[in-house]
């Protein structure tokens, strides 16, 4: 498709940018986004660049930070901030085109082929941005430019903060190449750790290799990925109202305390279900499978589903499922330290569904409209605005991190 005009546009630091936006105090500092270690989420979720000259690296556990970064100051995340931030980058990237295609809440494609004639090149284009982001929302951008998606979100990883980077058909070979092949968008951890052992270390050795020799190497992802290296990606910029393909909505959690019994799992359950049910709502989705995960205090882990009796979106239905599979497939032998509820065989609202004479219509319609509700209220008044009875009992368990989903789709790029 020659000719395109494709941007990459990345939030630096998101969410310890908007922190010291809000705390300026902070400013000049390091600091991190990090979980609590009480609750066991003790981790680092970001860090500003002043962090990062310690060596600071997001995944961390907090105690390793601090070890080296003593004077490190942690603050805990707040996602609702951190989601307006979000929407608002969103609406400025929508006024340059309505194909803006989002890749987590921090970063997204804008194709501005269209543009150009209204707004000028690519580069004009993406200067445009980071000077908006940075006057109208306080924080900075760096926007990569390129022909394809693949080059562009590698553009825009190569320099930060505030930073255009243009990468085109001409010198993608010079400036793409000698990068480490771990850059490429698709190789993870895994397949680097298999590149490495075949002598492959750039992007430019994945190009040049024959592409039956990486498929016999990784199946057809192998064929991805010399595609990917050799900038002949094609795969368009979906539309602003384009919903992805998603694959399940599910969330998980390591807990606070070792759950003992089922009524500690309860509460949890109902905890995460709340959050996958409200998710799948605002999808537009209902879940014909419900599938939990559970992890026990010595890390054995396990998965197991079953089949609803309707499509559902309802948090109790998705709850009484988790529970009907916990008691069918443990036995507490040992406590857990982890569990995850996930909705899968997904399919829309307005999905057709059998009934029988035993099925209570009216009842499972009134449990909707007072799930949209709670919805409606926790919009405008936070989450934690109204919740049930049973989350009442124990206030950990109760207050686990609901807004924590992840949504898997079919594109292969993992988790949003």
């Amino acid at each position: 498709m020659p000719g395109r005009v494709i941007l990459h546009a990345d939030l630096n630091n998101f969410y310890a940018s908007v922190e010291m936006l809000h705390h300026p105090k902070l400013r000049g500092r390091p600091v991190a986004v990090g979980g609590s270690a009480e609750l066991r989420h003790g981790i680092i979720l970001a860090k500003n660049y002043e962090a990062k000259a310690y060596g600071i690296q997001v995944g961390h556990a907090l105690w390793q930070a601090k070890q080296k970064c003593p004077n490190l100051i942690i603050v805990p995340p707040d996602y609702d901030k951190y989601l307006r931030f979000s929407r608002l980058f969103r609406k400025i990237l929508m006024d340059y085109s309505d194909q803006v295609e989002s890749f987590g809440l921090d970063e997204s494609w804008v194709d501005v082929t269209g543009s150009k004639t209204l707004f000028g090149s690519g580069e004009a284009i993406a200067n445009e941005i980071r000077e908006r982001v940075k006057f109208e929302l306080g924080v900075t951008v760096s926007v990569g430019v390129s022909f394809n998606k693949i080059f562009s979100k590698l553009g825009s990883d190569m320099k930060k903060p505030d930073a255009t980077t243009i990468i085109t058909e001409d010198n993608f070979r010079d400036i793409v190449w000698p990068l480490p092949a771990a850059d490429l968008l698709g190789v993870g951890r895994s397949t680097q750790v298999k590149l490495l052992q075949y002598g492959v270390r750039t992007i430019g050795d994945i190009a040049r290799l024959e592409p039956k020799k990486l498929q016999s190497w990784f199946g057809k992802w192998g064929l991805f990925l010399y595609t990917y290296a050799n900038g002949q990606d094609i795969s368009p910029v979906k539309l602003t109202n384009y919903e992805l393909g998603v694959k399940s909505v599910g969330n998980s959690t390591t807990c606070p305390r070792d759950l003992e019994n089922e009524q500690d799992a309860h509460i949890v359950f109902q905890n995460l279900a709340e959050s996958v049910a409200e998710r799948l709502r605002d999808l537009g989705l209902m879940a014909k499978t419900v599938q939990i995960s559970l992890r026990t205090n010595d890390l054995a882990w396990c998965e197991r589903q079953m089949a609803l009796p309707h499509p559902s979106m309802i948090s109790s239905e998705l709850t009484n499922a988790a529970m009907l599979l916990l008691r069918k497939h443990f036995h507490w032998e040992k406590p857990l330290r982890g569990i995850g509820i996930r909705g899968t065989n997904l399919a829309p609202l307005e999905h057709f569904q059998q009934v029988t004479i035993f099925d209570d219509g009216a009842k499972r319609e009134r449990a909707e409209r007072l799930e949209y509700s709670i919805d409606n209220i926790r919009r405008r008044f936070g989450h934690y605005a109204v919740q049930r009875a049973l989350l009442t009992i124990d206030e950990n368990l109760g207050k686990l991190n609901a807004k924590a989903d992840h949504i898997i789709h079919p594109l292969g790029y993992g988790r949003l």
